[in-house]
């Protein structure tokens, strides 16, 4: 077991009317005191309010790298009091592990429980509007630093200060870096995307999408997901 991170945040909130004319969000998140319960489906008390596109099993819990926080308020100094640990909608902050540095399919023990890595982010209208930024989800999906979801393997209780620690690698060629790049590369080369849509510990919903790029006339529309409902 090698130790990567202690846990810094957690983070969890409710589903709530945020904008007018457009559909409820949990995505504002607020920080847990003392220990929570993870269970097979994220950590109790956070709730989403489009389960058709969040939350479930396979994203049951979204790690966002405190690492990259700097960079972004570098970049976005307009938004520079909104970013800050639980921004960007994430249940999990820490410092020393990031894109780089984990797999698909990676096994962890977060406090107790024990969790694997499912998928990379796919980010959407709501982190916009969320961060009153019309340009931050396309900036997600072009820098790659989308953070990461993970399913849970076992339940169990988990704590400010508590290990992140890695028990098992089961994909080492597959780094979440390498996946979500491939995730938005309209390009990708069919051969990969086979190779991605075979991958099984890769969640269900990532594991079609690559089935589809196998084909080299497929073309995807991400612009609807990136502006929303009566986005232009």
């Amino acid at each position: 077991m090698t130790v990567l991170a202690k846990v810094e945040g957690l983070f969890i909130g409710a589903a709530r009317d945020r904008w007018p004319d457009r559909p409820r969000s949990a995505i504002a998140k607020q920080a847990v005191e003392g220990s929570i319960f993870v269970t097979r489906t994220g950590l109790r008390g956070d709730e989403q309010a489009d389960t058709r596109a969040h939350g479930g099993p396979e994203k049951a819990i979204h790690h966002y790298p405190a690492d990259h926080l700097a960079g972004w308020r570098q970049e976005m100094p307009e938004l520079a009091e909104r970013i800050r640990p639980g921004g960007f909608g994430e249940n999990l902050s820490t410092t020393g592990v990031t894109e780089e540095d984990l797999c698909i399919g990676d096994i962890l023990t977060l406090g107790t429980a024990r969790i694997q890595v499912s998928h990379g982010r796919q980010p959407c209208w709501k982190l916009n509007a969320h961060m009153q930024s019309e340009t931050l989800a396309l900036r997600f999906q072009k820098t790659g630093r989308t953070g990461w979801y993970y399913r849970v393997l076992e339940e169990g209780e988990v704590r400010v200060g508590d290990d992140l620690a890695l028990i098992e690698r089961r994909n080492p060629d597959w780094p979440l870096a390498r996946a979500i790049a491939a995730r938005f590369d309209p390009r990708l080369a069919s051969e990969v995307a086979a190779e991605l849509a075979g991958l099984e510990d890769l969640a269900g919903v990532w594991r079609d999408a690559f089935q589809r790029k196998i084909d080299p006339a497929f073309k995807e529309d991400l612009a609807s997901r990136l502006l929303g409902p009566g986005g232009g």
